[in-house]
């Protein structure tokens, strides 16, 4: 089958799929489905602010970015425009569809503190102050701060003071080897997979490394795997600024894509906050899809989605896919 008629094939069981939804519309074991998404009619834009919602324990909650190829944002798509298969079945139902979503933000600022960073330590500290005083404008957004070295540590635990969260980054201090994946691996187990609520939140690392591992007793896919667990996306900004692009970069971008962010390489230290300028704009601008999958069992299972835009001269990004619950123990 080739690549034009398979497209046409999805588009068409997408859109049947969403003409029945018009009516009322490893590392420590997987966790329920992901959080829960504002109830509200599909291809109507959503509110500045996030309604509550009771959501089915079946149901998924699907956050994704849609950019041209310049990577430009693109607002005011409709349901009828993508095409969605979990695990290569199409939903059978699609409960809401949101654009330009506003949800508050869970934000982990992850540094990597090694003695590798050492000579541009001080103007990665600056800049990533920078971007938590331009994020959080909220009262319902929250970040931490972790550094990682051979080890990680948490210098300030959940808060949107952003005062302690700047004291937070301050204290930290380039030393020791790198253990980017038990970092990564620990701030989504400890964390990240614990921020659930009654009502939906983006979950976010920022991650910023040279993306070399010397030190982790994790491995790479198991880091991203709890990150899908704890439905939390990477955005990577790479410190590495030599001219050929090494190991560690196509690290970050496999954790970046495989949870549905994007990884950015800045070409020096004082284009840094280009790229947390991207961040934030991409955290603010998203569409949010709610739907219930077909053929649902709660058995563990990791169940890989499959999202494209009809228009295929845009690009979508989101999670490669999602654990199911494991049964309750009775």
């Amino acid at each position: 089958m080739n690549r034009k008629f398979s497209a046409l094939v999805f588009a068409a069981i997408f859109a049947l799929t969403a003409l029945h939804a018009q009516q009322p519309v490893t590392p420590p074991a997987a966790r329920p489905a992901p959080a829960p998404a504002a109830q509200q009619p599909a291809d109507q834009p959503a509110e500045a602010s996030v309604p509550t919602l009771i959501q089915s324990v079946n149901e998924v909650n699907l956050i994704f970015t849609v950019t041209d190829r310049h990577g430009h944002y693109i607002p005011n798509l409709h349901q009828s425009d993508f095409a969605l298969l979990d695990d290569q079945k199409a939903p059978s139902k699609v409960t809401s569809f949101h654009q330009q979503i506003n949800l508050p933000l869970r934000v982990g600022l992850l540094v990597d503190t090694s003695t590798s960073i050492r000579t541009r330590f001080e103007f990665e500290q600056q800049s990533a102050t920078e971007f938590l005083l331009k994020i959080l404008k909220a009262k319902s957004d929250r970040a931490f701060v972790m550094g990682f070295d051979s080890t990680p540590t948490i210098e300030q635990d959940w808060t949107n003071n952003i005062d302690a969260l700047e004291t937070g980054v301050n204290r930290l201090h380039p030393v020791g080897g790198t253990a980017l994946f038990d970092a990564v691996y620990t701030a989504c187990r400890d964390k990240l997979l614990t921020e659930r609520g009654p009502d939906p939140v983006r979950k976010a690392i920022v991650l910023i490394s040279d993306g070399d591992d010397d030190q982790s007793r994790v491995y790479l896919d198991e880091a991203i795997k709890e990150c899908q667990r704890a439905e939390t996306i990477i955005y990577a900004v790479s410190t590495n600024w030599t001219p050929s692009r090494g190991k560690g970069d196509e690290v970050l971008a496999k954790m970046s894509s495989e949870t549905g962010g994007q990884a950015f390489f800045p070409p020096s230290v004082e284009e840094m906050s280009n790229s947390f300028g991207s961040i934030e704009e991409e955290l603010r601008s998203q569409y949010a899809l709610t739907y219930t999958p077909a053929d649902f069992k709660e058995n563990g299972a990791f169940r890989p989605i499959y999202l494209f835009c009809n228009d295929r001269r845009y690009q979508v990004r989101a999670k490669k896919g999602y654990f199911a619950p494991k049964p309750a123990v009775r």
